[in-house]
């Protein structure tokens, strides 16, 4: 008896309330402790993260040259090696032609980091590339990633949107940067943007009306908001009948 009399005022106290204010606010909060923590499971439990570089039309047009990182296509490519590290003649077929993303190089940890209202995401990392006549590259450095973030109303998603600033190459002195910076571009745009940062269904409560249906929260309007050390990202969720 207590039981139904209690639903039964729980069932009219949500009315009332949803009735006068179908609103509300929740924030929810990142810090940089929080991605620390994430990466470091991820390079414990799992391999590296990997993805192929992308064939794009830069590649018909140069490659790489030992002294100035840029050499017209039909150039002269006698040498074993060049500023980027070794290079294998007649490698080019089994070259994978690969990113990997690694925990730390050079003393450079890939992390998360809010700064000045931006969010910064130095990625270290190594690959090879097999540049038109010259056999396989090695190559490693740390790139300068920019994350900015968008909500999609449709999807309920918050997503991030990775873009390379620049690349630091391994004793090279910043030469041939600007050529893997836009490989390494292109196979994040394809291969993991958009990142999914929050889903706002999976963070969405249902909750039981008696007699009367269900009430969803329902994502409406999402605030990132990037503060020092943190991210504050705010959410106007509606509560909806099903």
């Amino acid at each position: 008896m207590h039981k139904r009399t209690f639903a039964a005022c729980l069932a009219v106290f949500l009315f009332i309330s949803t009735a006068s204010a179908q609103k509300a606010e929740v924030t929810i909060v990142l810090n940089e402790a929080f991605f620390d923590a994430l990466l470091e499971s991820v390079f414990q439990n799992f391999e590296p993260p990997e993805f192929s570089m992308s064939q794009n039309d830069l590649r018909r047009d140069v490659v790489l040259s030992p002294t100035t990182g840029i050499q017209p296509m039909g150039a002269s490519s006698s040498f074993a090696s060049n500023g980027f590290g070794s290079i294998t003649s007649g490698q080019t077929s089994i070259c994978s032609e690969s990113v990997k993303i690694l925990k730390e190089f050079n003393g450079v940890r890939t992390a998360v980091r809010f700064r000045s209202g931006k969010i910064f995401v130095p990625l270290a990392f190594s690959g090879k590339y097999a540049p038109p006549f010259f056999g396989c590259v090695d190559f490693a450095g740390v790139a300068e990633t920019n994350i900015e973030l968008a909500f999609e109303p449709n999807t309920q998603r918050l997503v991030g949107r990775a873009k390379v600033l620049n690349v630091n190459l391994n004793g090279t002195g910043g030469v041939g940067g600007t050529i893997i910076a836009k490989l390494i571009q292109t196979s994040i745009d394809k291969k993991l943007n958009p990142i999914e940062i929050l889903n706002m269904e999976k963070l969405s409560i249902g909750i039981p009306v008696q007699n009367s249906g269900n009430l969803r929260m329902r994502a409406v309007n999402v605030r990132p908001e990037i503060g020092i050390g943190q991210l504050n990202v705010r959410v106007d969720y509606q509560f909806v009948k099903e």
